[in-house]
């Protein structure tokens, strides 16, 4: 079939391509370091795999979206550089098709909160 090549139908087929386009349910996670210093090696691992960063620096932020494969928990792990000590925590069980956020709260004294918002399985 061979369509018009018009704006109204690009416009059209534009629509249907969006309607019909399939979201994967994901899990946004904010890493928040909040201990007063700059850390070291945070990694933060979740049902068949992890993510991290060499470094993080006092009051800022990291980011990570990924997709649930599988289920099991939450572990967070860094290295605190000012008394060359690790810190870790295991936070929620996740599971496969589940979507939602989860702020990671480092705070001082090697204190770890998880906070899981609107977090759901489909």
């Amino acid at each position: 079939m061979i369509l018009p090549s018009t704006p109204k139908w690009l416009a059209i087929l534009a629509l249907a391509a969006s309607l019909c386009a399939c979201r994967s349910p994901r899990i946004d996670i904010t890493v928040e370091n909040r201990t007063g210093a700059a850390i070291e090696l945070l990694e933060v691992d979740y049902p068949s795999a992890s993510f991290g960063a060499d470094r993080l620096a006092s009051g800022a932020e990291y980011r990570y979206r990924f997709q649930v494969r599988g289920s099991g928990p939450i572990k967070v792990q860094y290295t605190d550089p000012t008394i060359h000590q690790q810190r870790q925590a295991t936070g929620p069980e996740l599971h496969e098709q589940q979507a939602g956020t989860i702020e990671i709260d480092l705070l001082p004294g090697g204190r770890i909160e998880f906070h899981p918002t609107s977090t759901s399985s489909p």
